[in-house]
């Protein structure tokens, strides 16, 4: 049986016009989804099968507003089996069901200290600093060669920073750097990070906007901040720590998200 069939079969005729990626601890988004269907990724086959804390993996489908939407609750990281196209699947089957937008979101460290824990950030560009990249060896043809300026779709990016607005949420803007994992960055990648330009950074996000401009979707990208980045501040990183931020935090996140899709039927 292939995704279009389970999916056809658990919500026969749904047809999602934007796709959204919930990072770690996220997942209470799903709360605000008039749902219409649920799976396990176990159920979908090309689905990843998450194995951090804070990716529950399922997808929800559903309508914000009156909106349609397709929610992937929870994603799998390069650095959970070493494969940069673990989210390849999943992508390419909502962008087959009709998805013309993915909107990501994530947990990610600051290099700004003017963006403390529990900021929110509009994604304005990424840098991939990781070396690897999800079309390794599945692309084919012309299409392999990805056009990434306006990765992150700048109208789309005002109408969050518009949704932000109206939600009175105060949204950054930045550049988000993307490092393998699964260890925290050293604070020398840090200074080198912040060198280069960038403003959040994080393990994910950069694979999945490749995978999607690839697929053909336009895409947007906000992220909670939920530590510093190593050495602007004494202490050490932890992941508890970002999901613990990321619960007390994330209705920010949540809020802005339903502003945004409301406004997108």
């Amino acid at each position: 049986m292939t995704v279009n069939d389970v999916l056809e079969r658990a919500a026969p005729g749904f047809r999602p016009k934007v796709a959204l990626i919930l990072g770690s601890g996220l997942g209470g988004f799903v709360e605000e989804v008039a749902e219409v269907a649920a799976i396990p990724y176990a159920d979908l086959p090309g689905f990843p099968r998450p194995t951090v804390g804070g990716h529950a993996g399922r997808l929800v489908l559903g309508h914000v507003g009156s909106t349609p939407v397709a929610v992937l609750q929870g994603r799998a990281h390069y650095y959970e089996r070493g494969k940069a196209d673990e989210m390849k699947g999943a992508i390419e089957a909502l962008a087959g069901l009709g998805c013309e937008t993915l909107l990501q979101t994530n947990a990610a460290g600051s290099l700004r200290l003017d963006m403390p824990p529990g900021s929110v950030m509009a994604i304005s560009d990424h840098i991939n600093i990781a070396g690897i990249n999800p079309l390794f060896g599945v692309a084919t043809g012309d299409r392999r060669f990805v056009d990434m300026v306006d990765a992150y779709d700048p109208t789309l990016r005002s109408k969050l920073l518009e949704a932000a607005k109206a939600a009175n949420v105060v949204c950054h803007e930045g550049v988000y750097i993307f490092f393998s994992g699964p260890s925290f960055e050293t604070p020398a990648e840090i200074r080198a990070a912040r060198v280069l330009g960038a403003d959040a950074v994080g393990m994910s996000t950069a694979p999945e906007t490749i995978l999607a401009r690839h697929a053909g979707l336009k895409v947007a990208a906000l992220s909670l901040v939920t530590n510093y980045a190593a050495g602007l501040v004494p202490g050490a990183l932890a992941h508890e720590q970002t999901l613990s931020v990321a619960a007390a935090a994330g209705d920010k996140v949540r809020l802005v998200l339903r502003t945004f899709l409301e406004r997108c039927a």
